[in-house]
């Protein structure tokens, strides 16, 4: 996505070009030259602001939906605006206290995750979306229930209390002793671990003999052992907050790319791959459509910042996803802070809330 440098439009092209995204992003609507020529800081004639605004949409940083529609910034011209001309401001007191006290109110972290997720979505009116980091529950208790001749249950049952259920298919049907046998067998060794701790020495044990389990118990071991950590490392756990925010009165216009975006926040693994772009980001990233693969479709935005651990490592990415004319002065700033404050937050508690 490339257009012109802020240094090729002249005085006035910038002023003029300033306002039209200002004024889409304020209602979504294209910005006629009637409405700019009724604006005191430009001292042009609506014939002289046509003119402008045709160069600046042969610059491909405008686009008229219609002939006589006003114009509305392109993706590039969005770019140009969010690198070079938009000015944030900080998070107002009350936008600050509304994600502090969501995150201060107890309960588990995921809780908390959850607080600021809605928060940004109230205070963006886009979708807040937080990506909570995987989590390596260590296990207390496994178990094998049976569910067809080649099809069981696996239940594992954290330190925590937590409870995870996966399915696993069988290659031969297993009688119930080697379900007791294999789930014995796992509690014995997995207890007080993780699965990445202990699943190293159970693989090596059961290659090399030293098992003591049967034919029957070992695949089950093996195969139980497969899908669930295949499935955890596979399976972003996101939360996502208002997504009835998209369907605001200029979504009526453009309900095809709602549509798009709605599914696309249905899609877990779709979205966390966006998210986990800004993960190595120094400052809050700013994702407008077809510059992310994901959002070609739907034309979004995602404006995305990293928050860490005590320790200063990356562990989870929060923002805010929306129509491209997410308001990005106003939003970038609340999702720093609130990326600050996950970090402090962890930082002080770890993830020991319960």
């Amino acid at each position: 996505m490339t257009g012109p440098n802020l240094s090729e439009l002249s005085s006035r092209a910038r002023d003029i070009f300033r306002l039209v995204v200002e004024g889409y992003i304020a209602n979504g609507q294209p910005v006629g030259s009637k409405t700019l020529a009724g604006h005191g800081g430009i001292n042009l004639s609506p014939a002289s602001i046509r003119s402008v605004l045709q160069e600046l949409q042969d610059a491909g940083l405008l686009a008229a939906p219609h002939t006589s529609a006003g114009r509305m910034p392109t993706e590039v011209g969005l770019r140009l605006f969010v690198d070079g001309i938009m000015q944030v401001a900080e998070p107002s007191a009350a936008e600050r206290l509304q994600i502090e006290r969501g995150l201060a109110l107890g309960g588990t972290i995921e809780q908390a995750l959850a607080a600021a997720s809605s928060a940004l979505s109230e205070l963006s009116a886009g979708a807040g979306v937080v990506m909570v980091p995987h989590r390596e529950v260590r296990l207390a208790q496994i178990s094998f229930v049976p569910l067809a001749p080649r099809r069981a249950l696996v239940v594992l049952v954290g330190e925590d209390g937590g409870i995870e259920n996966r399915v696993i298919e069988l290659a031969e049907p297993v009688l119930p002793q080697a379900l007791e046998q294999a789930a014995n067998y796992l509690t014995a060794r997995l207890v007080g671990r993780t699965l990445a701790e202990a699943a190293t020495g159970i693989a090596s044990e059961i290659a090399g003999g030293r098992s003591a389990l049967d034919t029957a118990s070992a695949d089950l071991v093996r195969r139980g052992l497969a899908v669930w950590s295949s499935d955890a490392a596979q399976r972003p756990v996101l939360v996502v907050r208002g997504q009835a925010n998209l369907l605001d009165d200029a979504a009526v216009h453009d309900i095809e790319r709602v549509r798009h975006l709605l599914e696309e926040l249905e899609s877990v693994e779709a979205i966390a791959r966006v998210l986990d772009a800004a993960r190595e980001a120094q400052a809050t990233r700013i994702f407008i459509g077809s510059e992310n693969r994901l959002l070609s479709l739907s034309g979004s935005a995602v404006i995305a910042a990293p928050w860490r651990d005590g320790e200063g490592r990356v562990v989870g990415v929060v923002g805010v996803i929306g129509p491209t004319r997410l308001n990005y002065a106003r939003v970038v700033p609340m999702v720093d802070f609130t990326a600050q404050s996950l970090s402090k937050l962890i930082g002080q508690d770890g993830f020991s809330r319960t």
